[in-house]
This record gives structure tokens, sequence and C-alpha cells, in this order.
């Protein structure tokens, strides 16, 4: 089922700096409000970062329902344990492939622990792609908008064209905007090229690369995209309306 009210969506930690008074750092952490439960993906590196910048974007910890993991590097996982001790009562998603001991910090702390295998609806207008194969295994956030499919990534370590590919197999949509790690930093551009023509075979309306995106990537994307490129860096506010 489509949601019909608007989806904000904020980046609150990105190693991109972009609205003044917050701290950019390595990681990636991104908030959508609106759906039927409240999603914080990802937590960034650092605990004390991420509340910091919450604060100062006017995000309470205590009212996020769900903390949706995309994979367990330290850039993505690290601010979890802070936020726990704000919000115990979160339920936190997370590839089955997290090792045991971090399955029981965060129970430790009295919160859920759901574990991902495959594709599954996380709540009305919000789904996990399930773990996706590559050199590092992955889970990537969907949400499925009157606009489109909007695809949140943390790293895209098993290919961003491989994500996008199946996330529009999965719920046979055009993808609206794809936001986040695209993981092209050292590409060059002939080969980015490529990507960024398959972005297009796809039909992905906008595009939002940040953290490990690299910033050729980011270049070649807005020239391409032009008013369709959506500048991402820590603070970035996206209305999807």
């Amino acid at each position: 089922m489509n949601v019909t009210q608007p989806i904000g969506l904020t980046v609150v930690y990105d190693n991109n700096p972009f609205k003044k008074g917050l701290q950019a750092d390595w990681g990636f952490s991104c908030y959508i409000k609106g759906l039927e439960k409240s999603i914080l993906f990802d937590t960034g590196k650092n605990g004390q970062i991420l509340l910091s910048n919450m604060g100062a974007l006017d995000i309470r910890p205590e009212e996020i329902d769900l903390v949706v993991l995309s994979h367990d590097h330290l850039d993505h996982t690290g601010g979890l344990e802070k936020l726990l001790k704000k919000n115990p009562k979160v339920e936190v998603w997370l590839p089955e492939f997290f090792a045991s001991s971090f399955k029981e910090l965060v129970r430790s702390h009295g919160a859920g622990v759901a574990e991902v295998d495959r594709f599954h609806r996380i709540c009305k207008g919000a789904f996990t792609t399930g773990v996706i194969s590559g050199w590092i295994k992955e889970q990537s956030l969907i949400l499925d908008l009157p606009q489109g499919l909007v695809l949140i990534t943390g790293c895209a370590h098993p290919r961003i064209t491989q994500i996008i590919s199946l996330t529009q197999d999965l719920l046979s949509k055009d993808i609206y905007l794809a936001l986040g790690g695209f993981h092209l930093a050292g590409y060059q551009d002939e080969e980015m090229g490529e990507i960024i023509s398959q972005f297009r075979a796809r039909g992905v309306k906008k595009v939002g690369p940040c953290h490990c995106s690299g910033e050729n990537s980011r270049v070649l994307f807005a020239q391409e995209y032009k008013e369709d490129f959506v500048e991402v860096g820590v603070g970035k506010e996206i209305a999807v309306q």
C-alpha cells in the first residue's frame, strides 16, 4: 500500500557538510518521518556526534520507532549504543549475519531485534531489500510512495546498479529517488559514465549520492541530472510530497 501524506528525509550523519552548526564525520544516518513509524536508517560512527546533530535538527531520540542497519561496519552502527541509552524501546532491524554479541548488546538495553534475511515489509510504506550478496553483504531501505520508490543505501557494497535493479524487480515500480552511499569513490570517468547510463536506463528520476560515493561521482551525477540532482550532506532535509 502506498503512503499518501508527505514524507520527510533528514540526513543526520554524513561526511559531507551541508548545514551550518552540524558536525560532518565519516559515516551515514538518515531519519525518515511521516510513515506509520519513524525510522532511523544507520547510526553513523560516533554516538555523541549523532545525538548532537539530531538535537540541532530538532529530532528527539524518543520519537524514533525503528532503527534499520544496512551492514555491520562501524561508520553505520557506531552511534547505536548511545541512541539506545536515550531510547531503549526501539526495534532494531539488522541483517541476520550480525555477530551474536552485537544482537545481545542491543537486547541488553531493552530494545527488540528483528533479524533480516530476505525482502520484508517493515511498516506501511517501508521495506527492506533483504540481505543482498556481494563482496560485503548489505540491506537497503525502500519507501513505497505515490511519486515512486525512494531507495536509501548505506554503502551499496553489492553495487548500486544491482541494488537498483533488485529494488525495481521486488516492487515493480520506478525509483523516484536514490539516496545514500553509492560506494563509487575512485571510479574513473568512463566507469562512472556507464553507471550513470544504467541509472538513466532504469528510469531513476532523482539522485542524491553522499557518504562513500566520492566527489567525482557527485560532480558527474550533478552534470547529468541537473535539477534532479539532490545535493546531500549532514543536515539535508528532503520533503517528498
